[in-house]
């Protein structure tokens, strides 16, 4: 059964996810990828970095942008969780999916 109409994480985090598991991505994919659009990418990319959550460096044209592992979750719920533990975990379970398909 799907329930739809609401997922366990927000835009914020869908956005840092994907920086997380792809520091090159442009704007556009990572709009893509979340099914929001480019506008509200750039919005959440800028308050990610307000709050020192990712940085951005220029690489030629494009940007690529790392996650600050050591900042601290801004909600008081999680606010003695590091960002860098979170995005670990999902990134992690990305790159192990990627090995294991590329070693079948």
């Amino acid at each position: 059964m799907t329930i739809r109409g609401w997922t366990f994480l927000t835009n914020h985090g869908h956005v840092l996810v994907c920086v997380a598991r792809d520091p090159d991505a442009t704007i556009r994919e990572i709009a893509n990828r979340v099914g929001i659009t480019e506008r509200a990418v750039q919005k959440i990319v800028s308050d990610l970095e307000a709050n020192e959550t990712i940085a951005r460096f220029r690489v030629g044209r494009r940007n690529r942008y790392v996650v600050c592992g050591n900042a601290m979750f801004r909600h008081p719920v999680e606010q003695d969780l590091r960002v860098g533990e979170f995005v670990e975990l999902l990134a992690t379970e990305e790159r192990d999916a990627a090995t294991a398909s590329t070693a079948s």
